[in-house]
């Protein structure tokens, strides 16, 4: 539903993230991130502070969490009594993961609040999105996400796979952000990315925030990108991008590692 008042508009404003098109590859030429640097530009790996932490959904959602609790609820060493998951210990993870000890306790806190049986299920990540961006169906997006999550297939995700993901997607090496977005275009997980397959992850972008954004893009805006995407990417024209043409092109292409910022953006 379109935004029509002015009241709509700041109450948009205050629970979305910033809509400026820059989310996505040439939306209007300008990279998102708060330096303003051009999409033409280096992409930089973020800097591991409590403020890039706190641009992920899916961290405010955990933090939100937390805060109804008060500050008194801790559980240092990540164990509960009854749950049908019980999580790794928080030395492993800290080992895993490049967020630190308070940070991971945060994280638990929030999460075992709103998942008190230790899993999250698709449409956990369903409310989460539609929250956050509550003027898109953020449905399909949701979907995909959940989909990249999961690895397993078991239709859940533990806190351990939670805070594996986080960490490769807010503080991971280029080469593992690299992987992970692989794998969300990835659909099938058959190890290709096809046309139709990037199509649907840029249609349910759009869908969540694109056509809402200023200035307001076009219609046929996902499949011109992902026309532009796969000229670059399959390098022997079969109909497919493996994940070495994946990497390779995007490491070389700073259009399109400037446009991979789009993850802080919709994660």
């Amino acid at each position: 539903m379109l935004v029509s008042s002015r009241q709509n508009q700041k109450k948009t404003k205050k629970t979305t993230k910033t809509m400026d098109g820059t989310f996505l590859p040439e939306a209007n030429g300008k990279d998102a991130s708060p330096s303003g640097q051009s999409e033409g530009s280096k992409w930089q790996k973020p800097r591991l502070s409590r403020k890039s932490l706190m641009k992920c959904c899916l961290v405010k959602w955990i933090i939100a969490s937390t805060s109804k609790q008060g500050p008194d609820c801790c559980d240092s060493d990540l164990e509960l009594s009854m749950v049908r998951h019980q999580p790794e210990g928080l030395d492993q993870l800290q080992a895993q993961t490049q967020f630190t000890r308070k940070e991971l306790q945060s994280l638990y806190r929030g999460f075992k609040n709103e998942c008190p049986s230790g899993l999250v299920d698709e449409e956990t990540f369903k409310t989460i999105y539609s929250q956050f961006f509550p003027q898109g169906d953020a449905t399909t997006y949701a979907h995909f996400l959940f989909n990249a999550f999961d690895m397993d297939r078991s239709g859940s995700i533990r806190f351990e796979d939670f805070v594996l993901g986080l960490s490769v997607l807010l503080r991971g090496s280029v080469t593992e952000k690299l992987r992970w977005a692989f794998n969300l275009y990835d659909i099938n997980k058959d190890g290709y990315i096809t046309k139709e397959e990037m199509l649907a992850i840029m249609t349910s972008i759009y869908d969540m925030m694109g056509r809402y954004t200023l200035p307001s893009v076009k219609d046929d805006s996902p499949f011109d990108h992902v026309e532009k995407f796969f000229q670059k990417m399959d390098r022997n024209r079969d109909g497919v991008v493996t994940i070495d043409e994946f990497i390779e092109t995007c490491q070389k292409d700073e259009n399109i590692m400037a446009s991979m910022q789009l993850f802080e953006n919709v994660i």
